[in-house]
């Protein structure tokens, strides 16, 4: 048998105030966990972080609608596993309801590619001819990968979560509030969290920019992709 070890979480000395009758069992849990407050304990929208809260996202949104007014062809790479798969078919479908109709999406094989935007899978990428990749749920630390399609002139928005190296990769926007030493908010967001702030970040600057009316298509409602995320 291995050995098992235990880790106790140390209690602030003050404990949050019991503002709902909760057992005090569970407020000591909250505390331990760096709750700080009642409200962050609530999930509903009206909760959530603000756009210009999170790094870089209104750049990443910019650049991605450039390539959707253009009609370039934009790859969605994803991981996977389930926040990787359902961080791709998320973005697949909300670019679709946004109005853009050239999106490719390409999953990486575990035994051929190995784990993130690797040589291989940067190969295969190539051979698409896409004008944009996001990478969702990896890309943080695929410094190889991104640098192959960076020469060859693909802009790369990164969105991941995962803990980056020491360095970050040359992409052409990062969104990951854990690359970044000193935000606070975000960073206990899921990688299919941080897409569905880029298509929202995304939807907003469309609108701004006139796409629905000139289109004459309603603006899209992204909280249809919920159930996605809760994933």
């Amino acid at each position: 048998m291995t050995d098992k070890q235990f880790i106790v979480r140390s209690i602030p000395d003050s404990p949050l105030p019991r503002t709902q009758d909760l057992d005090p069992v569970f407020w000591r849990i909250l505390a331990a966990r760096g709750v700080n407050c009642e409200a962050e304990t609530r999930y509903s929208l009206k909760n959530m972080l603000d756009i210009d809260e999170i790094r870089h996202l209104r750049l990443a949104a910019e650049l991605l609608a450039e390539h959707v007014i253009d009609n370039n062809r934009i790859l969605i790479f994803g991981d996977y596993d389930a926040d990787g798969a359902t961080s791709t078919a998320l973005c697949v479908r909300a670019l679709a309801l946004l109005g853009h109709d050239n999106t490719d999406y390409l999953m990486p094989d575990r035994f051929v590619d190995g784990y993130g935007l690797s040589i291989s899978a940067a190969q295969r990428i190539i051979q698409r001819a896409p004008h944009c990749i996001i990478t969702v749920d990896n890309g943080i630390a695929s410094f190889d990968g991104i640098d192959l399609l960076r020469g060859h002139g693909i802009d790369i928005i990164v969105t991941d979560h995962h803990l980056p190296a020491s360095k970050l990769p040359n992409a052409s926007v990062i969104v990951n509030q854990n690359a970044w030493g000193n935000e606070v908010l975000g960073k206990n967001l899921a990688g299919v969290g941080v897409a569905f702030y880029l298509m929202l970040a995304l939807r907003t600057f469309l609108r701004d920019q006139g796409w629905f009316d000139e289109r004459g298509i309603a603006i899209p409602n992204l909280a249809e992709l919920l159930d996605l995320v809760a994933l």
